[in-house]
């Protein structure tokens, strides 16, 4: 993991999750490239004429001139290589265009842009369109723990297991690992394609052991079963695979991809 992909956005979480960024760039000896957007679609979808982009161009440039500003002392002397990227259009499609060559993408758990709620449909996008796996930091989170222990969502699709491939490194750096699955009866464990052994056996192949737990769906769904999993064990990483499909101007997520993405707890790590 030595290319960092971080998507910087003045809102409150953004210092915090630089220092998450700095963190991992540090762990790995990495290289960090942060992407600033500027959105012209936000004003093009309501204002056919242009009046009211001409008039936020001059704004989102004045916002962006002082987040590098901000940035840049922000990284003066924590001793890890970046470079700092503009680029105009999509929050998503820059982050798509510039992570070609990277190895993880960092984004906040808010939508940018987007008045700051939840779910973040740029991270959902981004994970369905990348082939690197994306981090979705939560705004009151400022690091990575790896002394805490990582919940890997199994359920033996190719989700899961491209999930579990590209979280090796974080995974091999943290406490310890349990692979979960969630089952509403144990005759549901017959659908998955890949059992949680052979998730098992292919960490282990990378000197990682791991717990395999099996817990039940409960009556608020997947997600949040997966998410009192974590909590129960303290975790600080949750790992899964992006549920869902892209479309020409029109966003599709598994439910249990929107749900997580709804209320992100610890830092969610995403591979489609």
């Amino acid at each position: 993991m030595k290319s960092i992909l971080f998507n910087a956005y003045a809102d409150t979480g953004h210092s915090r999750r630089l220092d998450v960024a700095l963190d991992l760039a540090r762990a790995f000896d990495a290289h960090l490239t942060i992407v600033n957007a500027m959105p012209y679609e936000a004003a093009g979808t309501i204002d056919p004429y242009g009046a009211a982009f001409a008039a936020m161009v001059p704004i989102w440039q004045k916002e962006a001139k002082q987040l590098k500003v901000d940035t840049e002392a922000d990284l003066e002397n924590e001793g890890v290589p970046w470079n700092w990227v503009d680029s105009a259009g999509p929050v998503s499609l820059s982050l798509l265009r510039h992570s070609t060559l990277s190895d993880l993408v960092i984004l906040g758990e808010k939508e940018p842009r987007g008045g700051g709620k939840a779910p973040s449909f740029t991270a959902g996008e981004v994970a369905l369109g990348t082939d690197c796996p994306v981090l979705v930091v939560p705004d009151d989170c400022n690091r990575l723990d790896f002394d805490k222990p990582a919940i890997v969502a199994w359920d033996g699709s190719s989700e899961s297991s491209h999930a579990l491939r590209a979280a090796v490194p974080l995974l091999a750096k943290v406490s310890a690992v349990f692979l979960v699955t969630v089952s509403k009866s144990k005759k549901d464990q017959d659908r998955f394609d890949l059992p949680p052994i052979r998730g098992a056996d292919y960490l282990a192949r990378h000197g990682i052991s791991c717990e395999i737990v099996s817990i039940a769906e409960d009556a608020q769904g997947v997600a949040h079963a997966i998410q009192s999993a974590a909590d129960a064990r303290g975790a600080g990483l949750i790992v899964m695979g992006a549920y869902g499909r892209l479309r020409l101007a029109e966003r599709l997520f598994g439910g249990v991809t929107r749900a997580m993405l709804s209320d992100v707890k610890v830092p969610l790590l995403l591979k489609h």
